[in-house]
């Protein structure tokens, strides 16, 4: 019953949304061709290099025009079905709102999927946390406020990076910084794909029809992203999933998490969503987890990036980390 009131919590609290708007784009639409816009913000500091196995470990850092410091952090983690996108995609414009709300953004690059299969993303993500808080001082940032916000594979690796901080194994081959840990106060998962082996399940029982066919095939950007056909090596396939990892994390320590998903989205079923804000607040607790069911959105489409949901995100990430 908790879950079902949740869910119907967050459709009323965005039904204005939904009646001022009307959704003309594809439903597994998502990841923007276009660059994000950063000509306004006046301290940017780009092409930061974060680890030296691959010219793909850079970020970019990017500081609020007014205010002193050291700010606190988002670490914005772009999507591309794990295989395409970068750190100044246009998937990444919102969150990089987030400078004109007091907010230092990072937003990074990763290994994709072309370049080094799983984990490599997961230990590219934590390596550049590592990094953020090793210059925090270098860059005016706070280290002990951050959070971690990421669409589509990106809200994957932001929930990865929620859940497995106390997992060592999965900093890879990755050894700078190690003495710092990649805990962070607070998740933002936008429709990220979080249990690949139920997807197909899920969307037969929506009865959307996938815009990338079945997860379960070998050309799957989730089977090219685990190195073969996720139906192979379920186990593999399982230790990509954020959920794996809840039984580990400390309750106390554990961040908060803002999930939002979209009732018609094509290349994620909502139910991946619904069901990892279940076993997150059976495990961390209700307190720790909101879960917002935008009615009508697809992939990534633009009740997303609306005034009013992206002061809901705001919101949350200032009740955590101001």
């Amino acid at each position: 019953m908790k879950r079902i009131s949740l869910i119907l919590f967050s459709i009323i609290l965005l039904l204005p949304l939904f009646a001022c708007s009307t959704n003309t784009e594809t439903l597994g639409g998502g990841l923007d061709d276009d660059s994000a816009d950063t000509t306004s913000i006046q301290t940017e500091f780009t092409d930061v290099a974060y680890g030296t196995l691959s010219s793909a470990q850079t970020l970019n850092i990017y500081l609020p025009n007014e205010g002193e410091g050291p700010f606190p952090v988002i670490v914005a983690i772009h999507g591309g079905a794990f295989k395409m996108g970068s750190a100044t995609g246009g998937d990444v414009a919102s969150m990089l709102e987030g400078v004109n709300r007091g907010y230092a953004v990072v937003s990074i690059n990763y290994r994709l999927s072309g370049e080094a299969i799983f984990p490599a993303a997961v230990n590219d993500c934590k390596a550049a946390i590592r990094f953020i808080k090793a210059n925090a001082e270098l860059y005016n940032l706070n280290p002990d406020k951050m959070a971690v916000w990421g669409g589509s594979a990106g809200g994957n690796l932001a929930s990865m990076v929620g859940t497995t901080s106390a997992v060592d194994t999965l900093n890879g081959d990755n050894t700078e910084n190690l003495e710092y840990s990649t805990e962070v106060q607070a998740v933002v998962d936008w429709f990220g794909p979080l249990d690949f082996l139920k997807m197909d399940e899920q969307f037969e029982e929506s009865g959307i029809t996938p815009v990338f066919g079945k997860t379960s095939s070998e050309s799957s950007p989730e089977s090219s992203y685990i190195g073969e056909l996720i139906t192979n090596n379920p186990e593999l396939t399982q230790s990509a999933n954020p959920s794996t990892y809840i039984s580990l994390m400390n309750v106390e320590t554990a961040p908060s998490f803002l999930i939002q998903h979209g009732t018609l989205d094509a290349n994620v079923p909502v139910q991946q969503s619904i069901n990892f804000a279940d076993q997150l607040i059976a495990s961390i607790g209700e307190s720790k987890v909101q879960l917002v069911i935008l009615e009508g959105a697809g992939h990534g489409t633009s009740e997303f990036s609306t005034s009013e949901n992206l002061d809901l995100v705001f919101n949350f990430l200032d009740s955590i980390l101001k």
